[in-house]
């Protein structure tokens, strides 16, 4: 990063690699439509087929099963859609969905309130298997659709996807998504050894252009019906033209993330524990959220108690550092993380939560910028607290 700014805020988005935003420029230089037949639709069609194959190749899927949509917003919507079956299975009647899943699936299905179940998580925002157990026990007469994210945006935490798809196999006409965006590109995936039936994916936050994504189907799922009706593209399930140049570029991400994946997960996973570490010295009794549980390598999510986070982030941006909070700000307030919540975090700790994330361009200088200008923070915070202890 720049040395007058450290970006650590690469799980809202990651910033274009350049390689990718140069596979962009060359494909907006193709004149031709993929689905014309002359020789430049085919040129386009080339270029947008090996897009596919790449972003199948990071998630362990073949290309032939990916489906490119506007984002993850909108591929999670579509397989939450109530149209997700599987070869001669019935549509699914019931939703379960992990207590931490982002709004896209929380809010995007477009299932009945009363066909919707949430499941809870453990302290450390682990899904609770048992309580999944006992629900798919309960529901062996109905299809049901579960759907459990990756990993978690604000904390970092991973789920146990295969023990998850094992229980509803037992159930037999359970139907598993996953929402690994914020997975993919930082921690293997394999879609097909996980035996998902669906997986949905956004490319801007493994370093392509904001504004697409991808719908991934298992062998013998299937949508019943378009999510977005039109011409036929995208296998007649996401019709209208596609944004050649930013699936191009998604496609390149993919590849580097793929080729880079282990190498870059223990030099994030470096920097995310020295920067753990930095925090925890400079304030003790800091909590860190999912320390517990398995974590994606570029996230740290923690709070100070008393540490006003809209605050904090207001200093810090100051000083040189972005980062996000794990609680939603909306018309000036800041509402209490629903994460955090289900992770059963007090709300006066949760409203001070601060993720810091690491990407592709970070390194230690911006942890170490992010740590002295945290330090300032927590001296004034600390100040205050001495001050307001003597005056008492």
């Amino acid at each position: 990063m720049s040395p007058e700014r450290a970006y650590l805020d690469h799980n809202a988005t990651s910033p274009v690699r350049p390689e990718v935003a140069a596979a962009v420029a060359r494909a907006l230089a193709l004149p031709g439509n993929p689905s014309s037949v002359h020789a430049e639709g085919r040129a386009a069609r080339a270029a947008l087929e090996a897009a596919r194959a790449q972003v199948g190749r990071l998630v362990g899927a073949p290309a032939s099963r990916v489906v490119f949509t506007s984002g993850g917003t909108e591929a999670a919507n579509a397989a939450l859609s109530g149209a997700l079956r599987r070869a001669g299975s019935p549509a699914p009647t019931r939703l379960l969905v992990g207590a931490t899943e982002h709004p896209c699936v929380a809010v995007g299905h477009r299932f009945a309130e009363g066909a919707v179940e949430v499941l809870p998580v453990t302290a450390a925002g682990v899904i609770d298997l048992g309580a999944l157990a006992s629900r798919l026990d309960a529901l062996r007469d109905e299809a049901v659709l579960v759907s459990v994210h990756a990993a978690n945006n604000e904390t970092g935490v991973v789920q146990p996807l295969a023990e998850i798809v094992a229980l509803a196999r037992r159930h037999g006409a359970a139907l598993v998504h996953s929402d690994a965006v914020q997975a993919a590109g930082k921690i293997a995936l394999d879609f097909t050894a996980l035996g998902l039936d669906a997986l949905t994916l956004s490319g801007h936050k493994f370093a392509a252009p904001k504004g697409v994504g991808a719908l991934v189907l298992g062998a013998g799922v299937s949508l019943e019906a378009a999510f977005v009706r039109g011409g036929g593209q995208e296998a007649r399930l996401r019709c209208g033209t596609e944004a050649l140049p930013a699936l191009v570029g998604m496609g390149v991400a993919a590849e580097i993330a793929h080729a880079v994946l282990a190498e870059e997960g223990a030099r994030l996973a470096g920097l995310r524990d020295a920067l753990e570490a930095g925090v925890l010295a400079r304030a003790p009794d800091a909590a860190v959220f999912g320390a517990d549980a398995p974590r994606l390598p570029n996230t740290l999510s923690f709070a100070v108690p008393g540490l006003d986070a809209p605050t904090a982030l207001i200093a810090l941006d100051l000083a040189g550092v972005a980062v996000s909070s794990g609680s939603a700000c909306a018309s000036g307030k800041v509402a209490r993380s629903p994460v955090l919540a289900a992770m059963g975090v007090s709300p006066a700790l949760a409203t001070g939560a601060l993720r810091v994330s690491f990407g592709w361009n970070s390194g230690i200088e911006d942890a170490s910028r992010f740590l002295d200008a945290f330090e300032r923070v927590i001296h004034t915070l600390y100040k205050r607290r001495g001050e307001a202890a003597r005056a008492a």
